[in-house]
């Protein structure tokens, strides 16, 4: 058994390979950047090198540090988490150059399946159904379009080296290919030096499907059932659960087996996931399932796959690293009940799902289920790296209970001032298709004017706020000046603000109780400011109809498509900015000329900074 190990990661995953590492009697180093000096998982370490300033390039991703660091604390192994150098090949070979152990995947299999039309090819030739599309190595714009063309639209364009949602790209229309090629192969040359493509045929109702995997050095390979992560928002995983809703016997059977010939036709060792591409609109059938690629690593949402089986997929990961056989047969291994995990982010849904950064001054989590969590309150959301606060994982009986319990944890979530999509994820666990099972990945989008909150308070929080500020119990009609009504409870009229705008509530005693911090309101997962009207205060802003083109979050300026004085259309692309691995596109609010413009490419850029001005037609 290894004896001691560096983890090549930061945040809720450091800190859940050390929960397992401790448990194992396994001596931890942490690596960190300068600005996570104070984090959580640095602390909990038994020892901590910095390994460099805060831009992930610069420490995180320097593979000689990393080896370095290892070295000079004694570590025996290395385990990189997900992210950062998880799949990088070459930091593979250097770790066993080094003498050390790798807590990963083989670096041919990382290398074989890391590129996408690679890993098609392998798979094809090894009887695993592939879904149809262009792999070709010519990747001139013309002919990618001439592919797109035959292929038939809708069409996916996929960077070849990409994951995690980075350099993809939905073409519903050959006049919006080109677009979206330039956009697809900027993203995926700035996530990984590398911005060839690839096209797949888009399904309509697709499922996404994946089954975890695991093999030994002994040429063992099983799986651990499959998970559904079909919702999605920009192919970025929300909530996912395992098993997968509508999956019957025999189709599990098909996808599973070939998940471990997949795994077995580039000899793999380690925890990986084989992802599949579900045609969904009847139903998942085993004709209707395709490969899609491998993740040559452990999964952010491995916790739901631990929760059905009873198995510590780290442990897994360090055994079979250290030489072990797998700890079961396939035989052994079956599935008990239903968990769902749901990804808390620092992200505000109602302006688009932008991120928040800033000092996490409140923060509670909810408690009865698994949170995993690379934060805790006074520690900072940084827009250095990724946005996610938390796992909230659930484990029930039934998918029904893994679903209520899953919510109810949801609706208590409290942060503040950081904004976070729990509200976003309650709605969307009570919602009655998700109930149903009527999930695919095109659920969110379908159904964003139900999971996305108001902008404007409601009733409840009027209300809560409303008592909040009184001097005394609403409730003590005798001593305070209430409205009075024959037959009718008694009321009073309160001013209040809440969220930066001033209200009039009219409250009745009674109401239900809502968890308070100073100044702050919690309920159903969303959080408001609330106090007394400022004099003179007005309430919010006119909107953005002035022409001020604002920075709506921190990051860096990639492209600018318009010079001073250029005329443009409402609606147009004006801007794009790059912030915590994502792109946000700035459209023109209205026909005008841009009139002063101050955003450079390159330029990094502050949150409510002025981009450019625009002047509207008169």
């Amino acid at each position: 058994m290894i004896e001691s190990l560096l983890i090549a990661n930061r945040g809720e995953i450091a800190r859940r390979i050390m929960r397992t590492a401790r448990r194992l009697g396994i001596r931890t180093i942490a690596v960190h950047s300068d600005v996570d000096g104070r984090m959580p998982f640095v602390r909990e370490a038994d020892e901590a090198v910095c390994i460099g300033p805060a831009a992930a390039r610069d420490s995180y991703n320097m593979q000689d540090r990393v080896i370095e660091a290892a070295i000079r604390t004694g570590a025996r192994a290395i385990h990189p988490g997900y992210g950062f150098l998880s799949e990088n090949a070459e930091f593979a070979d250097a770790v066993i150059a080094s003498g050390l152990i790798w807590v990963g995947a083989p670096a041919a299999a990382i290398r074989t399946m890391g590129l996408k039309d690679a890993a098609k090819q392998r798979m094809m030739a090894a009887g695993v159904p592939v879904a149809p599309g262009y792999l070709g190595e010519d990747q001139a714009d013309q002919r990618l379009k001439r592919e797109a063309d035959a292929i038939g639209y809708p069409v996916l364009i996929k960077a070849v080296a990409g994951g995690g949602g980075k350099g993809m790209r939905r073409v519903e229309r050959a006049d919006e290919f080109a677009a979206a090629l330039a956009s697809c192969r900027r993203e995926a040359a700035a996530a990984f030096g590398d911005d060839r493509v690839l096209l797949e045929k888009y399904v309509r109702s697709p499922r996404h499907i994946e089954v975890q995997v695991f093999g030994d050095k002994h040429g063992n390979v099983v799986h651990l059932f499959e998970r559904d992560c079909s919702l999605q928002r920009r192919h970025q995983k929300v909530i996912e659960e395992a098993p997968a809703p509508g999956m019957d016997t025999r189709t599990r059977e098909v996808v599973c087996e070939a998940a471990v010939k997949a795994a077995r036709a580039v000899d793999y060792v380690g925890a990986g996931t084989i992802e599949f591409i579900a045609d969904a609109s009847r139903g998942l059938r085993p004709d209707r399932i395709w490969f899609m690629e491998m993740n040559t690593r452990l999964q952010v949402e491995h916790p739901v796959t631990e929760a059905i089986t009873g198995q510590d997929l780290v442990e897994w990961q360090i055994r079979v690293a250290s030489g072990e056989p797998l700890p079961l047969r396939q035989e052994q291994l079956s599935i008990d009940g239903w968990a769902m995990e749901a990804r808390l982010y620092a992200e505000n849904p109602s302006t688009g799902f932008l991120p928040s950064t800033g000092t996490l001054a409140h923060l509670r989590f909810p408690e009865g289920i698994r949170v995993d969590s690379g934060v805790e309150e006074g520690d900072e959301v940084s827009p250095h790296y990724d946005p996610m606060i938390a796992k909230l994982i659930s484990h029930g009986a039934t998918r029904w209970d893994a679903a209520r319990r899953l919510a109810r944890a949801a609706a208590g979530v409290e942060i503040w001032p950081v904004r976070t999509n729990a509200a976003f994820l309650k709605r969307t666990l009570v919602h009655p298709d998700f109930l149903e099972g009527e999930v695919d990945t095109g659920f969110i989008e379908r159904h964003a004017s139900d999971l996305i909150p108001p902008t404007e308070p409601g009733s409840r929080v009027l209300q809560a706020a409303a008592r909040a500020v009184l001097p005394e119990p609403a409730g003590d009609i005798w001593r305070a000046a209430t409205g009075f009504r024959m037959n009718a409870p008694a009321y009073r009229e309160v001013g209040v603000e809440v969220g930066d705008r001033p209200y009039r509530v009219e409250i009745e005693d009674g109401g239900q109780p809502v968890t308070t911090a100073p100044g702050v309101l919690f309920i159903d997962g969303e959080a408001w400011s609330y106090g007394l009207p400022r004099a003179g205060h007005a309430g919010a802003g006119a909107g953005d109809s002035d022409g001020a083109i604002i920075a709506p979050m921190p990051g860096r300026v990639i492209a600018v498509t318009v010079a001073e004085g250029d005329r443009v259309k409402r609606g147009q692309a004006l801007a794009v900015i790059e912030a915590m691995k994502m792109e946000q596109t700035l459209s023109a609010p209205f026909d005008g000329v841009v009139s002063e413009l101050k955003a450079k490419e390159g330029a990094q850029i502050v949150e409510g900074s002025l981009l450019m001005r625009l002047e509207g037609d008169t």
